[in-house]
């Protein structure tokens, strides 16, 4: 995506609005502690694919606007926990942030987990949309993804794709594409992973405000 950038990358906009709730675009919905019970995931075994369910709590609590310069974003900071059904022990463990950009309809995820691996994904999308997708590709510049030693020698991620739907019910769910280069495959393995997700718990303004 090109861009065309004003000289002055210093000043800070002006117009900041810190109601960041109000100004989440497309991500509005998401605020909020949301919980999915069938979770699907599909994953690279020795003696091929193998499937998984799962269960899932995601929190999305709402930051302040952030600044670049002239450049405004507001945004989600999230955490993801996943277990197998019926099981405590963590299945799969994330942070990140979801962040929208007003004046590009820019979407951005970053993605942390604890296996040594790093991402963020960009894609576009209208303020009120109802459906939007990043992309991550290894090697973008602005969209790229890093990976552990070991995870880049065994399992190489070229491409990591999430679709969000928000639903007419106010519930909302993903579908994620993982494309990974195993070690003696010559095919990609695409690692998806979905859920639908239902609100728990309404989102949290920045816990060290207090009312005047």
């Amino acid at each position: 995506m090109s861009q065309t950038f004003a000289q002055d990358i210093y000043t800070e906009p002006s117009n900041l609005d810190f109601n960041t709730l109000a100004n989440l675009g497309p991500l509005a919905p998401m605020a909020g502690v949301w919980e999915g019970s069938r979770g699907l995931d599909v994953k690279p075994k020795a003696d091929g694919p193998r499937k998984q369910a799962y269960v899932e709590r995601i929190e999305l609590q709402p930051i302040d606007p952030q600044t670049n310069g002239p450049q405004l974003l507001y945004g989600l900071r999230y955490h993801v926990h996943v277990v197998k059904p019926g099981q405590t022990k963590t299945y799969h463990d994330q942070v990140g942030y979801w962040l929208w950009e007003p004046a590009t309809g820019t979407v951005i995820q970053t993605l942390a987990i604890p296996r040594g691996q790093i991402a963020m994904a960009v894609g576009q999308a209208a303020p009120d949309a109802k459906r939007f997708e990043l992309v991550s590709t290894l090697g973008d510049t602005h969209a790229n993804i890093s990976s552990n030693p070991f995870l880049d020698h065994a399992f190489k991620t070229v491409e990591y794709r999430i679709e969000v739907t928000i639903h007419p019910d106010g519930s909302w769910g993903y579908s994620e594409d993982t494309v990974l280069m195993i070690r003696g495959q010559t095919e990609p393995f695409h690692h998806t992973d979905r859920n639908h997700l239902f609100k728990v718990a309404e989102p949290t303004p920045n816990p060290m405000a207090r009312p005047a």
